[in-house]
């Protein structure tokens, strides 16, 4: 019980967290168009520090789902295209970020 507690803190603080950075951003983003200073070159760090989308996220936590499974089963069935698979998802994870 006590570790559900802690979780639903720590999962809480996250979020807050989250938050506060999009906060800052949009704070930010707003400030620059209003001061008439937003161009190409200071709006890609912005869009850099955006948190991805809801959609995004998903998509990546089912890529590494489907890794974590594949090399579970890796060890049951030597298959050269799931080894295959496994790596070109790990690789799209990495070029991603």
């Amino acid at each position: 019980m006590e570790a559900d507690k802690r979780e639903l803190i720590d999962s809480i603080n996250r979020s807050v967290k989250e938050l506060q950075k999009g906060i800052d951003i949009h704070c930010c983003l707003v400030t620059s168009i209003l001061e008439g200073r937003m161009d190409e070159r200071n709006l890609r760090p912005l869009m850099d520090l955006c948190p991805k989308r809801s959609r995004e996220l998903m998509l990546e936590n089912a890529i590494k789902e489907t890794i974590d499974e594949l090399e579970e089963s890796r060890k049951a069935f030597k298959s050269k295209r799931l080894e295959s698979l496994r790596k070109r998802l790990a690789q799209v994870l990495i070029s991603s970020d």
